[in-house]
């Protein structure tokens, strides 16, 4: 007959008979070894636990009546083994009460034959059965390798953060001292960059007594291709290495002095440009001071305008905007002067500061950082006046998006030679 040909085995291949009648396993045994499955014959729920420990079936045909453990009960301990494949289980009984099929399904069975068992109904439910245990490994084996797959990308993520934190480090190195004295005057920075590393750069050097310079820098873009840029730049205006850094020039070869912000800044655009396979660009506050007369000069090439508070409590943005570094070849840069008189402080700042998003959606622009200095403590300086600030600044930023660009600024308090 057509119902003892052979089955396309599939996922499927090894039946375990659990039944304490000797007859019924061999009638049951008798068509699934014609159709072609391994089988493995159990005349009790405790000796088919034991069976089923060390090798377990693909399917579990057992009786529902027996002498000991019943064939419910042998389903919940056989649910409760560890196994990382998925067996079917069919109870066979001759109850069809809804209670006590329900009972069955409770204890973890997937189907029901009703006895005396169809040859032709038991190799249908063997097809169901098949197709249902098929569907589940091929999703466990997809699980597998999309967990391979996560498990690969951790690894790799960790590394990656590894790499980050220590290239942060690095990036820290840049600016060895966030604040420092010069004379009576003093020069404070502020770097948060939005992730790991970021592309603002803030630093100050000075070649002699009276005489500084000092800058802010936003590279453009973020992560690693920005900070590359910065690691690149912190050679260029270095503060402990004058004979590299490109806004100082050995005079009579016993000093260096301070070369005039415009030149600096055509100087760094030459070299950016000249560097092939970069895009990068940046924008860039360039100032030196002569704490004698209290003349500041100063290049500005596409960042925000300085904030120019002065002692008497007045503000203003000086400054005439420029192009960015790295941009344009052979661009001329203006170069701007003002007098500071004792008292007044110069805050340099990214548009970290002027484009953080507000809650209502809106930008913070000028107006409103100028409004968060004007809260700050008056008597506050140095570092405390730029942690208060930034204080401020996360407190009106919008909870939802956060930090998303770069914050740095570099603040000067002009207090006389």
């Amino acid at each position: 007959m057509e119902a003892q040909t052979e089955m396309e085995l599939g996922a499927i291949r090894r039946v375990l008979v659990v039944d304490d009648s000797r007859l019924q396993r061999r009638i049951l045994s008798s068509s699934l070894k014609k159709w072609g499955f391994e089988v493995i014959e159990a005349d009790s729920g405790e000796e088919a636990m034991e069976i089923c420990a060390s090798a377990m079936p693909d399917l579990v045909l057992s009786d529902w009546v027996m002498p000991g453990m019943s064939g419910v009960e042998f389903c919940e301990a056989f649910r409760q083994l560890n196994s990382d494949r998925y067996c079917y289980f069919i109870l066979l009984t001759s109850k069809s009460e809804k209670n006590e099929v329900a009972q069955g399904l409770d204890a973890g069975a997937d189907d029901f034959l009703i006895k005396p068992v169809s040859s032709d109904e038991l190799r249908a439910r063997i097809s169901a059965g098949d197709r249902v245990i098929g569907m589940q490994r091929e999703l466990s084996d997809k699980n597998e390798v999309i967990e391979q797959a996560l498990d690969d990308l951790k690894r790799a993520h960790d590394a990656i953060d590894k790499d980050l934190i220590q290239a942060r480090k690095i990036q820290e190195s840049l600016v060895p001292d966030f604040s420092q004295g010069f004379g009576s005057s003093r020069i404070s920075l502020l770097l948060k960059p939005c992730g790991h590393i970021g592309g603002d750069l803030v630093g100050m050097f000075s070649p002699g007594p009276n005489r500084v310079g000092f800058y802010s820098i936003d590279v453009s873009g973020h992560g690693i291709t920005s900070a590359m840029m910065t690691a690149r730049l912190g050679g260029y205006l270095s503060s402990r290495y004058f004979d590299q850094n490109v806004a100082m020039e050995k005079r009579f070869n016993k000093f260096y002095a301070l070369r005039q912000p415009q030149d600096v800044a055509e100087t760094l655009n030459s070299r950016l440009i000249a560097d092939t396979g970069i895009e990068e660009y940046f924008t860039m506050v360039y100032a030196i001071m002569d704490l004698r007369s209290g003349m500041l000069r100063m290049v500005q090439a596409g960042h925000p305008h300085p904030l120019l508070l002065r002692r008497n409590g007045t503000a203003e943005f000086i400054g005439e905007g420029g192009v960015p570094i790295g941009l344009l070849p052979g661009i001329p840069y203006t170069q701007v002067e003002a007098q500071m008189e004792v008292g007044d402080r110069l805050l340099l700042y990214s548009d970290g500061f002027t484009e953080c998003r507000l809650a209502n959606g809106e930008m913070l622009e000028p107006e409103g950082l100028l409004a968060l200095v004007n809260e700050c403590n008056p008597e506050q300086g140095g570092q405390e006046f730029l942690d208060d600030l930034f204080w401020r600044l996360t407190q009106v930023m919008s909870p939802e998006h956060g930090l998303e660009d770069d914050v740095s600024a570099t603040f000067f308090e002009f207090n006389g030679p």
